[in-house]
């Protein structure tokens, strides 16, 4: 008597590719600890240092920019330039990856 395991095969191989499907978009999502990591918390974070905004007010400014990915690259781009407010040494060494996993982190209400 043999054991046909040919769909739990197929059922297996089917979950693997679902699976590489949604793990590409893992990494894009930050959380606090990748700003702790990075220092932001520094002069984002509580009190904010001089000028600089905190997570929570950047969520809510940023929020309305929440699934358009033009206005994502844009931001991700102005980050890594340092030019919200002129020279920022810690927005410039970011990686394309960690700017863009901070920037959908703050739009999606750095929570």
């Amino acid at each position: 008597m043999s054991c046909d395991t040919r769909p739990a095969h197929r059922l297996h191989r089917t979950g693997l590719m679902v699976l590489s499907l949604l793990l590409p978009s893992l990494p894009a999502h930050a959380s606090s600890q990748l700003a702790l990591d990075k220092g932001c918390y520094t002069c984002h974070g509580k009190p904010p240092r001089k000028n600089a905004p905190t997570f929570a007010e950047l969520a809510s400014r940023y929020a309305k920019h929440r699934g358009n990915t033009s206005a994502e690259n844009a931001l991700v781009e102005k980050l890594r330039q340092g030019s919200f407010l002129g020279h920022i040494d810690a927005h410039e060494r970011l990686s394309q990856e960690d700017a863009r996993r901070l920037v959908r982190w703050i739009i999606d209400g750095a929570h």
